[in-house]
């Protein structure tokens, strides 16, 4: 198996030579291609095929949540690590939402990159450690708020083993497989699951693997 094939994608080249500059440290990764805008990482995802884009938010022409959803309607396999300023919980959904499987803030993102890019071009996803503590203490000062008690404890062991796994970015099918269930036995899981916490999508349940340390950070 060949190198992790990368694009990076940031407005600014000095960020992007930052990156490179990290990523290029470990063997393994090997940088394929560099976009100064969303449209053009877009145009280098179809001609390149990395496996792996890590990419800004704010850029100009085409923002990189939109950049992500036009790659992953394109390339289900590809892993997208958004790489930007924006830690609020607005900014995560919509990137969990567009098939974004990695975030990490630029202020605290290189110790993480290489893990990250290893763990998304697997299938897994990667939330950086401060991204995860300020989804946590959103989540505790809304229960605190509303004195709410957190709902995990209602999931049966076979549910939270669901939970986890589709968190990871595991379909209903590979879930069926790696627990030897049935595919109709998984989807009345899940439907039992997020029922339960009160999650109504994907991005949703991601977050709250985030938030209860279920997804590792």
């Amino acid at each position: 198996m060949g190198p992790i094939r990368v694009v990076l994608a940031d407005d600014h080249g000095l960020l992007r030579k930052g990156v490179r500059s990290v990523l290029s440290q470990d063997p393994e990764i090997s940088i394929v291609g560099e976009a100064s805008d969303g449209s053009e990482a877009v145009r280098l995802v179809e001609e390149l095929s990395p496996d792996v884009v890590v990419m800004d938010v704010a850029m100009p022409g085409l923002n990189g949540i939109d950049a992500a959803a036009q790659m992953t309607r394109r390339t289900k396999q590809l892993g997208i690590i958004m790489l930007t300023m924006y830690p609020d919980e607005e900014y995560l959904i919509r990137a969990v939402t567009a098939g974004v499987r990695g975030y990490l803030l630029k202020d605290s993102a290189e110790p993480d990159l290489i893990r990250a890019v290893k763990a998304v071009a697997t299938g897994r996803t990667f939330f950086g450690a401060a991204i995860a503590n300020t989804l946590i203490e959103d989540y505790v000062a809304r229960l605190q708020r509303s004195d709410l008690r957190d709902s995990y404890d209602l999931l049966t062991e076979r549910e939270r083993q669901v939970l986890q796994l589709l968190a990871e970015g595991k379909s209903n099918k590979d879930v069926a497989a790696i627990l030897s269930l049935g595919l109709s036995t998984v989807e009345s899981h899940r439907l039992n699951l997020m029922k339960k916490l009160g999650l109504h999508n994907t991005a949703e349940l991601v977050l709250y693997a985030v938030r209860k340390k279920i997804l590792r950070v």
